[in-house]
C-alpha cells in the first residue's frame, strides 16, 4: 500500500515548462505592449503575468528539488519543497495585488489616455495563452499544491486578459478611458482571495497540520473501534506535501492479541478510509505516561513493540 503517491511526475514538467516557455515569451510581448498604449490594465495584467512566469518558473524547480533522494539529514527528502515554493508564490500574488491598486490610486487622480485598439490585439493574444496553458496545467493541479498555484496564477491571469478585452472594447466605442483603472483594480481584488486560500494551504502543510478534510478524533476513533484495540494516545496526522499523508500513533492492545495482524489491519483501515499509506505505529500491553515532550514513561514489565509498518519510510517517504 505504501506506493509513489503524488509523487511529481514527468508530465507535469513537461508542461510546466511548456507553460513557462509561453507565458515568458507573451509576458516581455506585454509590457512593451503596455507601455507603447498607455494601459494600466494592460500592465497591470503584465504584472500578474509576471507572476505566472514566476510561479511557473518556481514549479519547474520544486519538481526537480522534490526528486533528490532522501539522505541522513532529511529523511523524508525534499517533497515538501514544492509547499515552499507555493507559498512563496502566494506571498508574490499578495505584492502584486497591492502594487495594481496601489498604481490604479494614482491614475484615478490622474486619468491617462490609453489606445483600445492596441490593448485589444494584445490581450486577446494574452487569452489564447492563457487557455493553452491552463489546458497542459489541467490535468496535474488536483495532485500536487505547488502545480495548483501555478495553475490557479494562470486562470486568474486568464480572468484579467478578458478584463482587459472588456475595457479595450468599452474604451473604443465609449471613450471612458476610466475604465480601463476599474479593470485593473478589479484584477487586482480579484487576487487577494486566491492568494490567501493559497497560503492558508501551504502553511497548513508547513506547521503539519492535519490534511483537508481529515478528523483526527475520527481516526483516532477507528482505530480504537478494532478488535484488541483497548487505547489510543500520542496521535498525530499530518501532510508531508500535497497528497502524502502520515500517521503516528501508540496503540495499547489487549493481552493476546496478534501484534502484527493488528498492524496491518490498522494500515488497511487508514489508506481506505483516510488516504494515510505512511503509517507508524507503536504497540503497547500498557499506555506509557506522557508529558509535553510526548511518551516519556514505558512500564518495564510490558516493554512497547515498535512496528513501522512502511520499513522504507525513513529512505522513501
Amino acid at each position: 500500500m505504501s506506493g509513489n503517491h503524488a509523487i511529481p511526475t514527468a508530465d507535469n514538467e513537461r508542461a510546466l515548462w511548456m507553460a513557462l516557455g509561453m507565458t515568458s515569451i507573451f509576458l516581455v510581448a506585454e509590457v512593451v505592449a503596455g507601455i507603447v498604449f498607455n494601459s494600466l490594465a494592460l500592465l497591470a495584467d503584465a504584472a500578474h503575468m509576471f507572476t505566472d512566469v514566476a510561479a511557473l518558473a518556481i514549479a519547474v524547480a520544486a519538481l526537480r528539488v522534490a526528486r533528490r533522494p532522501a539522505d541522513a539529514k532529511r529523511t523524508f527528502g525534499y517533497h515538501r519543497f514544492e509547499i515552499l515554493a507555493a507559498a512563496f508564490n502566494a506571498v508574490l500574488l499578495f505584492g502584486v495585488a497591492v502594487y495594481i491598486l496601489y498604481e490604479a490610486y494614482g491614475r484615478f487622480n490622474a486619468p491617462a489616455d490609453v489606445q483600445p485598439v492596441g490593448m485589444l490585439v494584445v490581450a486577446v493574444l494574452g487569452l489564447l495563452v492563457n487557455l493553452v496553458s491552463m489546458r497542459l496545467l489541467r490535468s496535474g493541479k488536483d495532485s500536487s499544491l505547488n502545480v495548483k498555484g501555478a495553475y490557479l496564477e494562470v486562470w486568474a491571469d486568464m480572468l484579467g486578459s478578458v478584463g482587459v478585452i472588456v475595457a479595450a472594447i468599452v474604451i473604443r466605442f465609449s471613450g471612458w478611458v476610466w475604465v480601463d483603472t476599474v479593470v485593473a483594480v478589479g484584477i487586482g481584488l480579484w487576487v487577494l482571495p486566491r492568494t490567501w486560500v493559497l497560503l492558508k494551504e501551504s502553511v497548513n502543510i508547513l506547521l503539519e497540520g492535519a490534511p483537508e478534510g481529515v478528523d483526527v478524533e475520527k481516526v483516532g476513533q477507528t482505530i480504537g473501534a478494532l478488535p484488541g484495540v483497548t487505547g489510543v494516545h500520542d496521535l498525530h496526522v499530518w501532510v508531508l506535501t500535497s497528497g502524502k499523508n502520515a500517521l503516528t500513533a501508540h496503540v495499547v492492545h489487549a493481552d493476546g492479541a496478534d501484534g502484527v495482524a493488528l498492524i496491518e489491519q490498522i494500515k488497511q483501515r487508514m489508506a481506505d478510509e483516510y488516504r494515510v499509506f505512511h503509517t507508524t505505529l507503536q504497540l503497547e500491553r500498557v499506555a506509557c505516561e506522557h508529558s509535553d515532550d510526548g511518551c516519556n514513561f514505558v512500564d518495564k514489565r510490558s516493554p512497547p513493540i515498535v512496528l513501522p509498518t512502511n520499513s522504507a519510510l525513513l529512505a522513501t517517504p
